[in-house]
């Protein structure tokens, strides 16, 4: 689906070190599997998820190709940002590009690594950012009233629905508030999506600590834990520092190397799993000889769009699609199973497919 999230953050907060790990992560995953490509500043990782693996043992399927997504590391900012400081434009710029932000906050304390603001104080690091980016959407919004005002004095429906939009985000960002919280009808999504506004966009705190505390976190994550669930948004602890050694080792030694420090997966899979729900985002599975392969798509969808995910002619020709929910192919070790048990499912145009679902699709040329 071409889903990218930003990794923003002030200088010195881990950011170049979390997302060198998950690059590092991205370049082992290659050898196993196919369509892993790296640039500079972009790493594309697969999604953690067991039951693909799970389903592929039961299918014996020769491949496994899991769902994707990727992170783009994005210039620091600075104050100004929003007025050009520093690298302040292509910082906007490329925040404007991605679909959520993955915001990296420190959240510890060290003599030798100097905090660009003197201090650490994870709830001012956040609202740093969050300033320059209303600063930015302010100046866009203000710039865009006059001309959307005389489309409504020409009698533009579509100029006045969006005008009563920007004039809502406009309240909220005067009052210091970022124009997500917007309150806004399903059917006015697509209108607000194409305001382009960067404080629009889904937040997933990355609070990065010191390595005691990578499991439990700190004092300073939980007040932007805190923070998160007054806004709505999610947060997740890491230790980067502890990524960036777990990414280079072999697979056969990371698990001796997270159990030493106490935690039982990589903190990136936190990072990535919640990426994913942060952008509302699910996964459902083809499953066969020849692979065994997770699918990504938004929560909501129907089957025959989710069918045009493989392939355009897939959701034209679409006829019905052959469902089995992940638990119950899985209990009852594979397709021949559970249509045994009644547990295959024959759904049509309107079924909302779920998390987890395994689908084979039927459709005509």
């Amino acid at each position: 689906m071409g889903i990218q999230c930003g990794i923003v953050g002030l200088p010195n907060v881990g950011k170049s070190t979390l997302f060198n790990a998950l690059t590092q992560t991205a370049a082992a995953q290659a050898a196993n599997y196919p369509f892993c490509t790296i640039e500079p500043n972009v790493g594309d990782v697969a999604v953690p998820d067991e039951r693909l693996a799970d389903l592929a043992r039961i299918a014996r399927s020769a491949q496994i190709i899991p769902t994707r997504l990727t992170f783009v590391d994005i210039a620091g900012l600075v104050r100004g940002a929003s007025k050009g400081e520093g690298l302040g434009n292509q910082f906007l710029a490329n925040i404007r590009e991605c679909d959520a932000i993955a915001h990296v906050v420190r959240c510890f304390e060290d003599t030798d690594i100097v905090h660009v603001e003197g201090k650490i104080d994870p709830i001012a690091d956040i609202e740093t950012i969050e300033t320059e980016l209303m600063i930015a959407d302010l100046d866009s919004l203000e710039k865009r009233v006059v001309s959307l005002e005389k489309k409504v004095r020409g009698g533009d429906k579509e100029g006045k629905e969006t005008l009563d939009l920007v004039q809502r985000a406009l309240t909220l960002l005067r009052d210091g508030k970022p124009a997500r919280l917007v309150v806004r009808k399903p059917e006015e999504e697509r209108a607000f999506r194409m305001l382009g506004l960067l404080t629009s966009k889904p937040v997933l705190y990355v609070c990065n600590v010191e390595e005691a505390a990578a499991d439990k976190g700190n004092a300073f994550s939980a007040r932007v834990f805190e923070r998160a669930r007054a806004e709505g948004a999610q947060a997740v602890v890491v230790s980067a520092k502890i990524e960036s050694e777990i990414a280079v080792l072999p697979p056969e030694e990371q698990k001796d190397y997270l159990e030493a420090v106490g935690l039982t997966e990589p903190g990136l899979n936190r990072v990535i799993r919640a990426g994913y729900r942060l952008l509302g985002l699910i996964t459902y599975f083809t499953v066969g000889p020849k692979e065994a392969r997770a699918w990504t798509i938004v929560e909501g969808t129907r089957a025959p769009q989710a069918a045009g995910v493989i392939h355009t002619d897939f959701e034209k020709g679409f006829i019905r699609a052959e469902t089995i929910a992940c638990a119950d192919y899985l209990t009852l070790k594979g397709e021949a199973g559970a249509r045994d048990a009644g547990k295959l499912r024959i759904e049509g145009k309107e079924y909302v497919v779920q998390d987890g679902d395994v689908m084979h699709f039927r459709f005509s040329n």
